[in-house]
């Protein structure tokens, strides 16, 4: 049988290590932003390429409820190898902000076909492997925008 103050002992190490947890979680904004992210961005356990798959993953991802998302890139890695990519140097994203970083992933490029109406879009498919720029924030940094 543990002694009580060795069982306090351990109770407060325990306690300060999720508080220490909670210390590098992404605010509450950013946590929101990255979770949009990976439903508008990842999809890791398929690999896409079809006019079909983009028709069902835009309305299973909720892009298509209210009007027809004209474009969209579905990426196809692990989220670990996506969230690397926001420990590479910092670029100028499109808006003018630094927070944006580059690599190379595989992606499906999902463009609306512009003769859909919602909640029926339609969209024609680009697979392929490509530069990405994604703007990343937080502390630790994680993804929360797909950039281009």
């Amino acid at each position: 049988m543990m002694s009580l103050p060795r069982t306090q002992s351990l109770l407060l190490l325990l306690i300060l290590a999720l508080l220490g947890l909670g210390l590098v979680q992404p605010s509450y904004g950013q946590d929101r932003m990255y979770q949009r992210f990976l439903r508008q961005h990842v999809d890791s356990q398929q690999t896409g390429g079809s006019d079909s798959y983009c028709n069902l993953m835009m309305q299973r991802r909720k892009m298509t409820s209210h009007q027809c998302k004209r474009f969209n890139t579905f990426i196809h890695e692990d989220i670990w190898n996506i969230r690397s990519i926001c420990s590479t140097a910092s670029i100028q994203c499109k808006n003018g902000q630094m927070n944006c970083h580059e690599g190379v992933l595989k992606v499906t490029d999902c463009r609306e076909t512009g003769s859909s109406r919602a909640p029926n879009c339609r969209y024609r498919a680009t697979a392929s492997t490509r530069r990405v720029f994604i703007a990343c924030e937080g502390n630790p940094e994680v993804p929360v925008h797909f950039d281009r």
